[in-house]
């Protein structure tokens, strides 16, 4: 079949839903189909265009064998949320060019959010009668409310109204999560209707490697030191604050350090707490190309994924907890529902309590001290390959799907 991709971000992008839209696209295309997506010009989450890209309103790509129609997009760095809302629009509007060059399809894909790309699918799909695929990676504008990040409550009403339209339009609904898909079918949508599409890992590139002697001398990093890594968005919704309390509460512990490796909205904050508090063994790398995450990983003790304590996340499933898992890294779940059970049932990772420095300083010092922790990552590691890798999981949603 011909599969049309439709999302703001994607590849060379860093973060997750980039390296998951990619995954399904190879893994669609390793299953017989031809694969063509249309993207925005790369801008997130610096909100700066690269030099290879400006200066263009549209232009043709390909990233790995995948063949990428890129349109306009105004690139918004941290600001207000009027701003963001520009940033959806804008791709809104140009992405029609892209669908207009890609052909005829069988089935249009498009990932929310932004829900309001719903808006070119609903369009595209009238005027071309193509069926809709509806991917939803985070219910919105409900998790946008529960953060407080949306007040306005006519806007609210309006994505509302526009999210009830598109559930009832959508061919499928492909869910990352299973709190997502039960969210849905509660809500009247048809069970037959909605899809599990979850997060994996892609286990050749995330696998158990030697330790990265070049990284670590760059890093300053010792043989000794137990290494807690967090590494993707530092956003809102990830609660870093308190990670950086715990790391306040461990500074005399020996050989601790914390490396957090990504960027987002709360990253200058971060910063400045850290500079504030002295914390000396704290450090922040930028977002990195995925395929140099793995050196990354090769030096980490554990990795910390954590979550505000907040009902929406009960149904959350972060994507950063699968390639630690993969590289036989310890996971720190500092969060609650879902994503609890999975850990726990993996083998690979202890559970804390969100937002709680000092829960989560002990599970540290008892992980530094514990003989069993390469056991732990092994576990994990074995866990992801028999669950978890992509190629199993886009074969069990076209199962679902039936194509």
């Amino acid at each position: 079949m011909r599969i049309l991709m439709l999302t703001q971000y994607f590849p060379p992008e860093s973060g997750a839903a980039q390296v998951r839209l990619k995954e399904v696209a190879k893994g669609l295309q390793s299953n017989g189909h031809q694969v063509t997506v249309v993207t925005a010009f790369p801008n997130h989450p610096s909100g700066v265009i690269p030099p290879q890209y400006r200066g263009r309103w549209r232009m043709k790509d390909e990233v790995e064998g995948i063949p990428v129609w890129r349109t306009w997009i105004y690139p918004v760095q941290r600001g207000r949320f009027w701003k963001r809302l520009l940033n959806y629009f804008s791709f809104v509007g140009s992405s029609f060019w892209g669908l207009s060059k890609a052909g005829k399809q069988d089935i249009l894909f498009f990932e929310s959010p932004p829900l309001f790309l719903g808006i070119t699918a609903l369009i595209y799909g009238w005027l071309t009668r193509t069926r809709i695929i509806m991917n939803i990676s985070d219910l919105w504008p409900e998790s946008a409310v529960a953060l407080g990040l949306v007040n306005s409550q006519w806007m609210i009403r309006t994505a509302e109204g526009l999210e009830r339209l598109l559930y009832r339009k959508a061919w499928k609904i492909s869910c990352q999560t299973e709190g997502i898909r039960d969210s849905l079918v509660k809500r009247g949508v048809p069970k037959e209707k909605v899809t599990f599409l979850p997060n994996g890992v892609n286990l050749d590139l995330f696998a158990p490697r030697e330790r990265d002697q070049e990284m670590a001398l760059k890093l300053g990093l010792k043989e000794e030191d137990f290494v807690l890594i967090y590494a993707g968005t530092m956003g809102y919704a990830q609660g870093l604050e308190s990670v950086i309390r715990t790391a306040e509460l461990l500074k005399d512990e020996a050989n601790v350090r914390f490396l957090f490796v990504g960027d987002g909205t709360e990253k200058p904050m971060l910063e400045a707490l850290v500079q504030e508090k002295g914390l000396s063994k704290v450090s922040f790398v930028d977002f990195q190309p995925v395929q140099e995450m793995p050196r990354y990983f090769s030096l980490s003790s554990a990795s910390i994924v954590p979550l505000k304590k907040n009902k929406l996340f009960e149904g959350a499933r972060p994507s950063k907890m699968f390639p630690a898992l993969g590289s036989a890294v310890p996971v720190i779940y500092s969060g609650e529902g879902e994503a609890v059970e999975l850990i726990l049932s993996s083998g690979g990772g202890v559970i804390v309590e969100p937002e709680n420095s000092e829960d989560l300083a002990r599970a540290i010092i008892e992980l530094k001290g514990n003989p069993n922790c390469l056991e732990m990552g092994r576990k994990g590691r074995q866990f992801v390959e028999d669950n978890y890798a992509w190629s199993e999981i886009i074969q069990r949603w076209l199962r679902e799907l039936g194509i």
